[in-house]
């Protein structure tokens, strides 16, 4: 993969929605921080991330984290965990799995793991015989 000239990272690119203020942002931002090795991939001006949270503290709490990478489908991820901070990681670790599967779907070609597949080696003197097998059930 070629390098980013200018990388994205949490703390350039999230905004906070509804349900947080301007001094949570920093905060996320640290909460979010391992991101930063996903995000790199990307281009800064071209990735954006929001946070929100729908009542707040409230037993039926939601939080959303919304991902928009230029050139990609938009990402959403959701959690419903009762404890705010339990619910950003649930997001957090939640987008990473997205991201590295849409990577993983978009270029599987780069994707050393997926070009080495263990075939089984079959012995030469069971070839002859196994097509053999084949000829005889078709004919039947």
């Amino acid at each position: 993969m070629s390098a980013v000239a200018n990388p994205a990272t949490v703390a350039e690119c999230l905004r906070v929605g509804a349900g947080f203020s301007q001094g949570d942002r920093n905060w996320i931002a640290e909460q979010f921080a391992t991101l930063d090795a996903r995000l790199a991939g990307f281009h800064a001006d071209a990735t954006e991330l929001e946070v929100s949270v729908k009542d707040r503290e409230a037993r039926g709490q939601k939080v959303t984290l919304e991902c928009w990478v230029a050139g990609r489908q938009k990402i959403v991820t959701t959690s419903t965990e009762e404890d705010l901070h339990a619910a950003l990681n649930d997001v957090r670790d939640d987008l990473r799995r997205k991201l590295n599967d849409a990577k993983t779907r978009q270029e599987p070609r780069h994707n050393k793991h997926l070009r080495q597949t263990d075939q089984p080696e079959v012995p030469a003197d069971l070839i002859p015989t196994q097509a053999a097998e084949r000829q005889d059930a078709e004919t039947a």
